[in-house]
């Protein structure tokens, strides 16, 4: 009697969670899915049955191709950076020294600032003409950079301002895994005589690999769905060199209306993501090492 009221009171407390998790999560998803297989008139309603025709235009799609190169160059750019960036800071400002605590929080302080507020920053400062770094490049004697005006340069200065926004909250993962780490480690260490490159090699990144595993799926996964600092600098341009998959999905349902393509480059999207996931739970944490 007393486990059936206490489930009762479980539900109750359950229930508000569960539904907002089924009205703006499941029904969306399962909405979307259905409506990639529909042809879809400007309002999203289903007009009839497209079997695989929208997944095979996608095939086809010079745009959607192009958003999908763009995407995995990002990543390629942006996950490495902001990793191996937060690591050296961790690694830094790890060390027990009276004033450390400042560092720290200058690291971190991106993690207050919103996307909007860094994308109106990184616009000032990637100016053509008035921006502050062509303004050094000028006065050292160097040719002026369209940062977000040239098709070739444009993805690597969005990727810049990324790894500066994500740095700081994967700064605060890894310190805080660094402090995790039992000192017994870093005395034996010391005692056998290890340099500095031997111990990080043989003793801290492997205690520290629960962290890096999951600093590395996060950025992963929103690199995946990056869209505030496209939309707010670059609006996927110039000739759509900065286009990533979200935007691409974000065009088609509120510029072209067109829904079906949308919903099927969301489904794309999520079967990508979720193996990638799959792929990093299943082999890459074999590597890691938990104590």
């Amino acid at each position: 009697m007393k486990s059936k009221h206490t489930m009762q009171w479980a539900m109750v407390f359950i229930m508000p969670s569960l539904l907002i998790f089924i009205v703006f999560t499941l029904y969306p998803f399962v909405w979307t899915c259905i409506q990639s297989f529909f042809a879809t008139n400007t309002r999203g309603d289903l007009i009839r049955f497209n079997e695989l025709g929208n997944y095979l235009i996608l095939l086809k799609s010079t745009l959607y191709k192009i958003s999908f190169k763009n995407t995995i160059m990002y990543i390629i750019l942006t996950v490495p950076g902001t990793v191996l960036l937060a690591l050296v800071m961790a690694l830094l400002t790890n060390a027990d020294i009276k004033g450390m605590n400042i560092f720290r929080t200058i690291f971190t302080f991106t993690m207050g600032i919103s996307c909007a507020a860094a994308s109106m920053f990184w616009n000032f400062m990637y100016h053509p003409t008035m921006g502050l770094i062509n303004a050094i490049i000028a006065k050292l004697g160097g040719e002026k950079i369209g940062w977000l005006t040239d098709t070739h340069v444009a993805i690597i200065s969005i990727s810049l301002v990324t790894i500066w926004l994500n740095s700081g909250y994967c700064y605060l993962i890894l310190v805080g895994g660094l402090k995790s780490i039992d000192k017994v480690y870093m005395e034996c260490s010391a005692i056998a005589g290890l340099g500095f490159w031997k111990k990080l090699k043989k003793v801290i990144l492997p205690l520290l690999s629960p962290f890096l595993f999951y600093v590395l799926v996060i950025s992963i996964v929103n690199a995946f769905q990056s869209f505030g600092v496209i939309d707010m600098m670059t609006h996927g341009g110039p000739a759509n060199s900065t286009s990533l998959l979200v935007y691409s999905i974000y065009k088609d349902v509120f510029v072209n209306f067109n829904y079906s393509s949308a919903a099927s480059q969301g489904v794309v999207l999520f079967i990508i993501v979720t193996l990638i996931s799959l792929f990093q739970m299943k082999i890459v944490e074999r590597q890691v090492t938990y104590q």
